[in-house]
């Protein structure tokens, strides 16, 4: 008897253990099918989410493949100046329409072919009519994009290839080797750095003390170490303004840093030629030789400000030696539209070795952003050329209004 017992209790202990261990099987296999499900739930957002961004992405203005991307500015502008003092000085108004179409080629994410070409129809006021030394809108007209450098070169502004080396994802390194822009890599500034769409008179765009070289053979180097960023430029120029060819040597440095009131970028830059142009009495050749500051930083939301000092020699022949300029850019958040923005600049410029005294430069603009291309900017600017020979005085008024399509 106490055996058949035992036999009893042996078979429900068992049967009891096999339905435990079926249901503990059937729990883990419902957990695995649980979290299977939940895999292919989130491939399936992922894959959404991916579409969308191809999605996003072919529609992008310019964009043709995920290799090939078309970019591209045109801007036409109407500026009117009213000029007093020198003799002869006269009001008059012209245009100008300055085109700049580029193409990109990416065959790898770490290698870029690029070419630009620029157009232009009209000098706009950058003529032997103009009454000042600084152009009021340095943007390449039709006679900048003709034998450019005198290398009987026409429209063919920019062309270069670029291999990037990662060495982590806040360490890069660029080289560049090509037809390029000096003032690509050297003198940018956050605030003042585009004719297209922020100021437009020349010593509000770039240092003109710089002399920065732009559409020639070089090569350029971009050094980015997290917030440190250092630029290297070398270029052969094929004719300056006295028709002589000449190397020109740059390097900048620029450090990013947060603070409590915004973004900021600081940097330094120092260029030099080789001893190829001429002394202001012709006898001797020497180089030109500069330094730049070129400084940015948010306040808020709605402010910025810059800042761009720059100092140079004149044993060689120079119009301007010293350079002081500095401004603030309005956000369109002021006024509840993002998408505008307004500037105010004012430079300062020491002559050098030629006619020029000093000359002074104000401007304003209100720049209205119609869509994610088009903008309108209203446009004015106050000019004093101050001469060696004050008969030469000369000042007045330059106000435009200036359109403008970027993609």
């Amino acid at each position: 008897m106490k055996n058949i017992i035992r036999i009893v209790l042996f078979t429900v202990l068992t049967m009891f253990a096999v339905n435990a261990l079926a249901d503990d099987k059937n729990i883990k296999e419902d957990a695995l099918q649980k979290e299977i499900n939940q895999i292919k739930q989130r491939l399936a957002e992922l894959e959404k989410i991916k579409e969308t961004n191809d999605s996003k992405e072919s529609a992008e203005p310019g964009r043709v493949t995920d290799k090939i991307t078309l970019n591209g500015i045109i801007a036409g502008a109407y500026q009117y100046e009213s000029a007093k003092d020198r003799p002869g000085a006269k009001d008059f108004g012209r245009g100008a329409v300055p085109i700049q179409l580029g193409l990109s080629i990416k065959p790898t994410n770490n290698d870029q072919v690029f070419m630009k070409f620029g157009f232009g129809a009209g000098n706009g006021l950058n003529t032997d009519d103009h009454s000042f030394a600084l152009a009021p809108w340095a943007a390449d007209m039709e006679d900048d994009v003709r034998d450019i450098n005198g290398r009987n070169r026409d429209y063919l502004l920019a062309a270069w290839y670029k291999h990037t080396f990662e060495f982590s994802e806040d360490h890069k390194l660029g080289i560049t080797g090509g037809i390029i822009d000096a003032t690509d890599y050297l003198d940018d500034n956050k605030y003042a750095n585009c004719e297209y769409t922020q100021f437009m008179n020349e010593a509000l765009t770039n240092g003109p003390n710089a002399f920065l070289p732009s559409y020639d053979i070089g090569g350029a180097m971009e050094w980015e170490m997290g917030k440190l960023a250092v630029k290297g430029v070398i270029m052969q120029i094929g004719k300056n303004d006295e028709d002589k060819s000449y190397h020109f040597y740059g390097a900048q440095v620029g450090y990013t840093i947060e603070t409590p009131i915004g973004e900021g970028t600081y940097r330094v830059m120092f260029d030099t030629t080789s001893d190829d142009c001429s002394n202001p009495d012709g006898s001797d050749t020497e180089s030109l030789k500069g330094v730049i500051l070129s400084f940015d930083q948010e306040i808020g939301d709605i402010l910025g400000a810059w800042i761009r000092f720059g100092w140079s020699d004149d044993k060689a022949i120079v119009c301007f030696q010293d350079l002081y300029s500095g401004g603030i850019n309005i956000s369109g958040k002021l006024w509840g539209r993002e998408q505008d923005n307004a500037g105010i600049g004012y430079a300062y410029l020491k002559g050098g070795n030629q006619e020029i005294e000093n000359s002074q430069v104000a401007e304003a603009y209100v720049r209205i952003g119609l869509n994610e291309i088009f903008s309108t900017t209203f446009d004015l600017q106050y000019i004093n050329d101050n001469h060696k020979d004050s008969a030469d005085d000369v000042n007045g008024w330059v106000s435009g209004i200036r359109m403008t399509a970027a993609f």
